[in-house]
């Protein structure tokens, strides 16, 4: 199967709202894959199409080469962005009503919890009231949820929110896994940071339209690699010379620069040397960052 999912001249309207207009988009089987855009973009609506919980006004949708029946769900797992757990529920039951919503027996869905309660370092609060939980604690309640009946397609939005460093650190090892056993994650996030380490493919969406996909390597090739980095102590006065600046974002500890056209950052470089302490120095491709602000602000 070379795509997991597929989307054909998709539309879907709320009265006067055009939530996605003919959009059209390819998702590789066994990547990771960056479903993009600002609030209002549309992705939620696409997501929930996706699920079969909205049906689209028109166009086709194919799951793991199915384009009609709602069985096919039951290989998806979905991390809505707002949490949808039962308060007053155990952890472990939670997790085994979940399971048991895709097809698994509850005889079958408590090893597996339990497993994944202590692959995530929540083993003692299997008995629990979801209410006792920390935000971070539940997410990773509502993400084992996700998982445990092994879809073969996954969507997660924004799967990092409310986690600290460390267990960021430890559903990213696992969504890595998922793939390398098979499975197809589509990633829906605002931090782009995290859509530029994790995604292979990516699709932006801006008003309900793609404006920008394909595999992330072709895309940032596109935008040219000409930004350069400099770290530096003193008044950067050329910053503001918009014969070589274009534009720039100041971080503070360094400054990522984007020439003027024709201008090469060698020449950034020496201008800088006349006026600043260089302490670093390199040339990099755009990031994603910075190309979404582009493409949506062009737009």
């Amino acid at each position: 199967m070379a795509n997991a999912v597929s989307l054909k001249n998709v539309q879907k309207s709320f009265d006067e709202v055009r939530a996605v207009q003919n959009l059209s988009m390819d998702i590789p089987a066994g990547e990771i894959f960056g479903l993009l855009g600002p609030n209002g973009a549309g992705k939620t609506t696409t997501i929930r199409m996706l699920l079969h919980i909205l049906m689209p006004d028109s166009g086709i949708i194919e799951i793991l080469g199915d384009s009609g029946s709602r069985k096919i769900t039951d290989q998806v797992g979905y991390l809505p962005e707002e949490r949808g757990l039962f308060k007053k529920m155990r952890v472990i039951d939670t997790i085994k009503f979940f399971a048991e919503l895709k097809g698994l027996s509850a005889r079958k869905a408590g090893p597996l919890a339990d497993k994944w309660l202590e692959r995530v370092d929540l083993q003692e609060w299997r008995n629990r009231r979801v209410e006792e939980l920390s935000k971070g604690m539940q997410q990773k309640v509502q993400f084992i949820s996700t998982i445990l009946h092994q879809p073969k397609l996954v969507i997660l939005d924004e799967p990092f929110a409310g986690l600290d460093p460390v267990n960021t650190g430890l559903i990213k090892d696992i969504m890595l896994e998922l793939v390398h056993n098979g499975s197809t994650i589509i990633f829906s996030t605002h931090l782009m940071d995290q859509a530029e380490k994790l995604c292979d493919s990516l699709c932006l969406i801006h008003r309900g339209q793609s404006m920008l996909q394909g595999k992330l390597t072709d895309i940032k090739a596109r935008f040219g690699r000409n930004r350069c980095r400099i770290r530096y102590d003193g008044d950067a006065r050329f910053l503001q010379d918009r014969s070589l600046v274009s534009r720039y974002d100041d971080y503070g500890q360094y400054v990522e620069i984007q020439p003027c056209d024709h201008v090469k950052p060698q020449t950034i470089l020496a201008k800088a040397m006349e006026q600043v302490t260089v302490s670093g120095f390199d040339v990099t491709e755009p990031s994603l960052n910075e190309i979404f602000i582009t493409v949506v602000k062009g737009s």
